[in-house]
This record gives C-alpha cells, sequence and structure tokens, in this order.
C-alpha cells in the first residue's frame, strides 16, 4: 500500500510516521509486511526523526510478531528513498586521520576473506554497497579481480573497476562468478533483503562466502537507544532472522563475530535509559535521550573545551557518567553477544536451485548452483 503525504497532519499520523513543516512536498510513504515470513502482525517498539537530515520527519519502527524481525512501516519508497541520500552523504573526511581509521578497517575486513584469498589462482570480489569505491580498490591492491554494486546516482564516479548500478538483486549476471561476496553496512538500507541474500547465494562459486556486517537488533544501541539511521536503516536483524534469511537463500551461517570488528556501535545513553526505565520505571522515548556533547556544542554555538564540558556536565550529569563506562558496558555486551552490530561469513549450500531474472528477456530460467556440499 502506497500512502502520499503533503503536509497534511492527520494523514501522517494515521499512517504512523509524522512529516513536519519541512516535508511540505509530497513525501511518498508505503506500509509492508514482513520481509521475511510475510506476516502483516506486528508491533511499535519505538518512533524517532530522521535525526540527521529532517528532523521534522518522524518514522516508526515496529517489529514482526512471528519472527521478530525489526522493520521501518511505514516506509519511504524505492523512488522517495533518494531523497534521503544527498550528495553529501557519500563524501568522506579528507585527512591523515581518516585515511588512517579506513585502512585499519579494510585490513579488518579482509580478515573476513583470508580462507579465500590464501586459495592459489584468481580471485573475485563483488563488493554489494561500493560507496565511492575504496574498499574494492584495497583489495585489488591484495590481488583481486574486483567488482561493485552502487546504486546511488550521487556518489562518485567510479571507472577504475566494474560497477553495476542497479540492484544487487536486478544485475543480470545469473551464473555462479564470484569468489567471494561483501555487503558492509548494506543489507540495512534496501528494500528487499530477501532478494539480496537470494541473488548473493546464486553468483557465489562453490567454496565462496558471502560476508556481511548489519546492525544487532537485540542490543539495547539498535533497539532502545535510538541511534539507528531512520529512515536510511529501514531492516533491523536478530541473529535468528539471519539464520532464516539464509535458510531460505540456500546459504550455511559459517560464523557470526558480535565484537564491533568493522564498524562501532557505542552504547550512548545507556545510563539515561536505565535510569528512566529501571528507577523512574518510565517509557524511554526519543525525546528523552539526551543530546550527544557534539550535538550540545552546535546547539550552543561553544567550541569544544573545558567550557563546553562544564555546561554539558551541567546539562546532563548522567551522560557524562555514562561516557566514561562505555568501555565496560561494551565488554559485557561482547560477552552476551548483545553488541550493536554483527559480521556474518556464510556458504552455499550443496545443489541449490537459483533462479534468474532476464528483464530484458522477461523470462526466468532455472540454473543448478555449485555449493561446496556444507
Amino acid at each position: 500500500m502506497t500512502l502520499s503525504i503533503t503536509g497534511v497532519i492527520a494523514q501522517s499520523f494515521c499512517a504512523g510516521a509524522f512529516c513536519g513543516p519541512k516535508a511540505k512536498e509530497q513525501v511518498i510513504l508505503e506500509t509492508v509486511a514482513c520481509n521475511l515470513c510475510g506476516s502483516r502482525r506486528y508491533k511499535t517498539v519505538y518512533e524517532m526523526p530522521d535525526a540527521r537530515l529532517f528532523p521534522d520527519e518522524y518514522f516508526t519502527v515496529v517489529e514482526c510478531d512471528e519472527c521478530g524481525l525489526g522493520f521501518v512501516n511505514p516506509r519511504p519508497d524505492r523512488q522517495e528513498i533518494q531523497k534521503y541520500y544527498p550528495r553529501d552523504y557519500y563524501e568522506n573526511e579528507e585527512s591523515a586521520s581518516f585515511a588512517r581509521y579506513l585502512q585499519k578497517r579494510f585490513t579488518q575486513q579482509a580478515r573476513y576473506l583470508k580462507e579465500v584469498e590464501d586459495r592459489p589462482g584468481p580471485r573475485k570480489l563483488l563488493d554489494v554497497g561500493c560507496f565511492n569505491g575504496e574498499f574494492p580498490r584495497f583489495m585489488a591492491a591484495r590481488g583481486w579481480d574486483v567488482s561493485g554494486v552502487e546504486i546511488s546516482e550521487v556518489s562518485q564516479r567510479i571507472k577504475d573497476f566494474p560497477v553495476f548500478s542497479q540492484e544487487f538483486s536486478e544485475i543480470s549476471i545469473c551464473e555462479p562468478t564470484y569468489d567471494a561476496i561483501t555487503a558492509w553496512a548494506v543489507l540495512e538500507h534496501v528494500h528487499d533483503p530477501l532478494a539480496y541474500f537470494q541473488k548473493a547465494s546464486q553468483l557465489l562459486k562453490k567454496g565462496g562466502l558471502f560476508v556481511f556486517q548489519m546492525p544487532n537488533f537485540i542490543s539495547i544501541t539498535s533497539r532502545c537507544l535510538f541511534w539507528e539511521d531512520v529512515p536510511r536503516h529501514l531492516y533491523f536483524y536478530t541473529r535468528e532472522n539471519v539464520a532464516q534469511y539464509l535458510e531460505k537463500a540456500g546459504l550455511v551461517l559459517q560464523r557470526e563475530d558480535n565484537r564491533g570488528n568493522v564498524y562501532k556501535s557505542s552504547p550512548a545513553s545507556w545510563l539515561p535509559y536505565m535510569i528512566r526505565t529501571r528507577l523512574q520505571r518510565k517509557a524511554f522515548t526519543y525525546k528523552d535521550k539526551p543530546l550527544s556533547s557534539r550535538e550540545f556544542r552546535k546547539l550552543h554555538h561553544l567550541q569544544r573545551g573545558i567550557t563546553a564540558g562544564l555546561k554539558y556536565l551541567a546539562y546532563s550529569p548522567a551522560s557524562a557518567v555514562d561516557r566514561m563506562l562505555w568501555p565496560a558496558v561494551e565488554a559485557v555486551q561482547i560477552l552476551r553477544k548483545t553488541y550493536g552490530s554483527s559480521t556474518y561469513v556464510a556458504r552455499k549450500r550443496a545443489l541449490a536451485i537459483a533462479e534468474c531474472w532476464h528483464p530484458a528477456a522477461k523470462v526466468r530460467t532455472m540454473s543448478p548452483s555449485q555449493g561446496n556440499g556444507i
């Protein structure tokens, strides 16, 4: 179902999302069933605005009653979502420190592919959501034959390796082609995750790996602290959800890494959340979340320093203590496997049947995949 919002508040509340004065142009929201199990029974988990770009536009995150998948509902449709990815979203910081950060992160990401990298002969990598192409270039320097998928019309143009500019699930290749497929912080952004899992299974060679990183919906960070990048983040997964997606796609989970090795997911505001929910016995809504120190300085036009720090401490004493205790909280989360993000490594099941869609011919063909027997 598609809902058109033209600044009429009553319609917005009926849809489960409020679009304020800055969203007077037509905003298209669609109400969807669960992508994993098809159920239309769900409950609201929380409501929050697009804090990054359109703070007057509120969205609702729900949880499927049947399988527990989290998702934004209603949500911007495929056309409308482009509004939430402006050109500066794809601009990286140009500094030596950020370059070092990328090198460190890419080195960690490459470790998940070491099993394939150590095999003799050429290796082909497809990086889904390749952004401006930094990670594929990093892997090309290590000897990989790289390709990418990037659907954004405003990301940097890439000319040094092949890039598919349509949805991953719709690219024309249908046969096992790649030794590894990666999707770093991608599957929370897409409108049809199941199609992405199925396409990854279809395109992997025998023994190939599908490596992907995503939010962990059982974490306090994802579920309670309003740190998801809504509405750019559309889906939120538990490890049980991941296992179900892999099963449907003919993939087998090899391992999960819930230590935040690729992307950090700090539990900012966990102490204010605990005080309000456990001590005061009240609900913790988006309006109860304290400003971060950066947001506080920006709001009050303060420079970073002792004065700003003291003013922030007076504004939210709990937040200052909260920040000091992050390392301990994160250590407990890692031990309990409830950290805010997880990286998964999966293989293709043997002799899965892959269905291929040829847009030009408008016919479907069936081809046996070449699994590795696991």
